[in-house]
């Protein structure tokens, strides 16, 4: 069986020929295509460039960047070479950099822009491995480099290849198996060192196949946006997914202009996480706040309608009553259709969401509007989706139904374990962990707790090390509460305290320039941010919305105190992983004052 990553370039040249495949910005700002030619002229460049710099097959390449259709192009040259292209997230450090490359053993890393460039100019300085470096933009070199290449420069290497140069290339891609490694993922992890799980040329093939059979209204007639940095293996695989459909994709190289973008391109297709919708929520929840009366009340109809007919008839697979889709159609053209046409998202066929939980409250209004937001749940180890909703059945408040081939049980401690073709190796390096994260009859342990629900839907409970135990016993779930609150408008990040503590309390970064507009309107005078947050009329605002969102929660699982923070947790500052996920002991650690102080 030949492997789906190895000959998808030439497969849909010949297919596709002059259509377009990859859009990028160019510097000023317009959108450019390369069509499926111009893609396979420039894998075959820079597959024989490889070559030509030594790599051999099995050997690593490390790719530090932005999203960058040429970060696309790499990876498939290095699969033409059976070569092992592994991704690095363009915000880590210069430690995590160098810790990936030294482990990995990669001697070229292609860097993005000038920040990523000085860093790798670090990490070679400090790792002998390191030998060469490729830049993507065409920036100034440092005046003792005189190894590094730009991107162009390396194109223009492999276009001169010799006729033997090619010929040693088209021998690695025929030799290409199954069980070649196609990358190694580096999990960001929220504790201890990055870890590389292995994922072959076989768990993109089923993957890929697997999501063939699931998801049955995706085609070459979508269009995808690449949003999520492609270091990511929810972008990643599902890059490689909507390119093996033939889909376009539009790669977006700034998360800032995201709005923008998706208002330009109206895809079809996007793969998010949850604070992507949770913040358009808290937008769509501001304009309706402050319309008149008739209109707001034309809102609640509206999405009151939505309910019915998808929640409780479409989702079913029920047929809807004539009165009520008329109805709907109606709310739909007024309102619903503007919403979306304004979002850029009025074409949907599935947006993919999956990484952390995105409260019922939010899936369901979206669904109410005829927003497809897919709930869905994996990991880097599982080469992504192990479940996501299905078309008809899904259940909000899951991660949907498990998908085809895959199998998955609970183990001790409500533990959710996989099984299947998508299922990493292991952690390279580290035999000692693969033994540890594998069950005696080869199931992977996740880390997250769960159940199945009669209708065969997983529902997350919580991270098991997340998991934590007041002094008077009780458990408590900390993202379930995180997720509550990132529906508010007026909460930016929440990281819940409680460890053997008496009771909950929060460490919260409220949405600031949300909390300047309010201050603004109730004339609140404030000479910095820290003052603000400690304005009396502030806090309690924020008391009574945390108040409101944790209706329904027991008391013991109730915040009882809060500290509001005047900046945001940063992955520079290692409270975010890479993944935007907060690191808890990191903000135990760095507001260890601030947490004393709420139980003093």
């Amino acid at each position: 069986m030949a492997n789906i990553l190895t000959t998808l370039v030439s497969r849909q040249t010949r297919k596709y020929a002059d259509r377009p495949a990859v859009y990028r910005r160019d510097p000023q700002g317009q959108w450019i295509a390369y069509s499926w030619n111009e893609m396979a002229a420039m894998v075959d460049q820079a597959s024989c460039a490889l070559e030509i710099l030594g790599i051999n097959e099995t050997e690593k390449i490390a790719v530090f960047s932005a999203n960058n259709p040429n970060v696309l192009i790499t990876d498939f040259a290095a699969f033409a070479n059976r070569a092992v292209p592994v991704s690095i997230y363009a915000t880590s450090s210069p430690q995590q950099v160098e810790y990936i490359v030294r482990d990995a053993g990669a001697r070229i890393l292609f860097a993005g822009d000038e920040k990523q460039y000085r860093i790798a100019r670090e990490v070679m300085a400090a790792v002998d491995t390191l030998t060469q470096i490729v830049t993507y933009d065409d920036i100034a070199r440092d005046a003792d480099d005189h190894t590094t290449l730009t991107f162009t420069q390396f194109l223009s290497l492999g276009a001169a290849a010799s006729d033997k140069c090619r010929e040693e290339v088209a021998r690695r891609t025929a030799a290409a198996e199954p069980d070649d490694i196609a990358t190694l993922l580096y999990t960001s992890g929220t504790t201890g060192d990055p870890k590389g799980a292995i994922l072959p040329h076989s768990c993109f093939n089923a993957a890929i196949e697997i999501h063939h059979e699931r998801l049955t209204s995706l085609s070459d007639a979508d269009t995808s946006l690449c949003f999520l940095p492609l270091s990511h293996i929810f972008e990643k695989a599902w890059t490689f997914f909507a390119l093996d459909c033939g889909m376009k994709v539009y790669v977006n190289r700034d998360p800032r202009e995201i709005q923008n973008t998706i208002a330009e391109v109206h895809p079809t297709c996007m793969c998010a996480v949850p604070r992507f919708w949770e913040k358009a929520y808290a937008a769509i929840q501001e304009k309706i706040s402050n319309m008149p009366p008739l209109s707001r009340w034309m809102c609640a109809r509206a999405l009151k309608t939505g309910r019915k007919r998808n929640i409780d008839y479409v989702r079913l697979g029920k047929p809807v009553p004539a009165m009520l889709e008329a109805r709907y159609q109606f709310y739909n053209k007024r309102i619903f259709a503007k919403v979306k046409r304004i979002m850029g998202i009025e074409h949907g066929n599935i947006f993919p969401t999956a990484g952390a939980p995105l409260s019922p409250a939010i899936t369901e209004f979206f669904r109410a509007m005829g927003v497809p937001i897919v709930i869905g749940y994996g990991l880097s180890e599982t080469t992504a989706t192990v479940s996501c909703f299905p078309y008809v059945g899904y259940e909000i408040g899951t991660v949907g139904t498990v998908l085809p081939g895959i199998e998955v049980k609970i183990g001790a401690d409500s533990e959710i374990l996989v099984k299947g073709p998508t299922v990493m190796r292991g952690y390279y390096n580290k035999p000692h962990e693969t033994e540890a994260v594998f069950t005696p009859d080869g199931f992977f342990r996740t880390g997250d707790a769960g159940y199945i629900n009669p209708d065969g839907d997983i529902v997350l409970t919580e991270r098991i090390k997340d998991l934590f135990k007041t002094s008077n016993g009780k458990y408590i779930a900390p993202q379930a509460i995180e997720s509550r609150l990132g529906e508010d408008k007026y909460i930016e990040q929440v990281a819940v305290i409680g460890d053997n503590r008496k009771f909950v309390t929060a460490i919260i970064v409220p949405a600031l320039e949300a909390i300047k507009e309010y201050a603004r309107r109730k004339q609140i005078q404030y000479r910095s941010l820290e003052e603000l947050v400690k304005n009396a009329q502030v806090r309690e605002l924020i008391s009574r919305r945390i108040e409101a969102l944790q209706d329904g929660l027991a008391s013991f699982e109730k915040i009882k105190k809060f500290t509001l923070l005047p900046k945001e947790f940063t992955m520079e500052a290692g409270e975010l992983t890479n993944t935007l996920k907060i690191r808890r002991p990191v903000i135990n650690r760095h507001y260890a004052s601030e947490i004393e102080a709420m139980y003093a």
